[in-house]
């Protein structure tokens, strides 16, 4: 008798999750296809011809038999819709193709640069929270006058450049108190200034949602009953309201993700750091079609994978979610 009780959960578990993943898995195959596509096409709308690319850019002064040979073997001759095609096939093999400048396979180009990319992503995530957390705390134990300064600071770093706040952060820690390097060196100094740039923009806009939630759980009922219960302050934050505040805040992790990425393609050319942001700058003003191509469906999948874990972790952590 207990056998058929307890068959009965999983197969509801499964019934309620199968559609979630099969939905998500069509998304993820969607996308990548949309970027692909949308990426070859537009690379190849910017001027210039790829063969060049092939051969060391416009200054190399390739002869017109060089340039055809180079068109012959990458299948550049052929017409655009046919090289469209081969191209998706090749994708669906994972062979994301030879860069034109660099003559390596693109997945070994994005895997020398994709470390230094994710560690200073990943850095400038848990720095970002860290301030998001401390103004949303701010917030709650300060009073009216430190919630209308904690606003106006969230608002004011999420309005920042990041150029901008790069160029800010070299003269004030660089030219002018001479304490940081102005360029990424290995090692932790150098990683600074980086992380610092793509930290604070982020958390201006994880401030200012934390801010909020964390106010309206203060509000609560359940905070309420919590206190009559002789719940110190203490206790009723990082209990209670903490996580009611990281149910958005956990929403966030894939918008957060692709802002840091995008956000890396300045940050590592401003600091002359190594990365996949600096890689893409590069190739896309090489024309390097390959490099650009791979690179996005790169920074795309590893979008995807963080939106489903952070809607996974929804779940795990809110149970309205998984009820419906």
């Amino acid at each position: 008798m207990a056998l058929p009780v307890a068959a009965a959960p999983r197969s509801s578990v499964a019934r309620r999750w199968l559609p979630w993943l099969l939905l998500r898995l069509g998304g993820v195959v969607f996308v990548l296809w949309a970027v692909a596509t949308v990426t070859f096409f537009a690379i190849r709308l910017i001027p210039g011809d790829p063969a060049e690319a092939i051969l060391g850019g416009p200054g190399s002064q390739a002869s017109a038999a060089a340039l055809a040979k180079a068109r012959a073997d990458f299948g550049l001759d052929q017409p655009l819709p046919l090289q469209y095609l081969h191209y998706l096939g090749r994708l669906a093999v994972g062979d994301l193709g030879q860069s034109y400048a660099l003559r390596q396979p693109v997945i070994t180009v994005i895997g020398q640069n994709l470390g230094g990319t994710l560690l200073l992503a990943a850095v400038s995530l848990v720095v970002a929270a860290a301030i998001a957390l401390g103004l949303a705390a701010w917030s709650a134990w300060g009073g009216p006058g430190a919630s209308a300064v904690s606003s106006v600071l969230e608002v004011v770093a999420a309005a920042v450049p990041h150029f901008w706040l790069a160029i800010s952060l070299i003269l004030l820690f660089s030219t002018t108190l001479d304490w940081l390097p102005p360029v990424s060196i290995p090692g932790a100094a150098g990683l600074i200034l980086p992380v610092l740039t793509l930290a604070i923009p982020l958390a201006g806009f994880l401030g200012q949602v934390m801010r909020e939630s964390i106010l309206d759980a203060m509000a609560s009922p359940f905070v309420l009953a919590a206190r009559a219960r002789g719940e110190g302050s203490n206790g009723v934050f990082w209990r209670h309201a903490l996580r009611h505040a990281a149910i958005p805040a956990i929403g966030l992790a894939g918008w957060a993700f692709g802002a840091l990425i995008s956000g890396a393609v300045v940050v590592e050319t401003i600091f002359a750091r190594p990365g996949i942001g600096r890689s893409l700058l590069s190739a896309v003003q090489q024309r390097d079609v390959p490099l650009v191509v791979g690179v996005v469906i790169v920074v795309a999948l590893g979008y995807m994978l963080v939106t489903t874990l952070t809607d996974l972790a929804d779940r795990l952590v809110d149970p309205r979610l998984r009820a419906r």
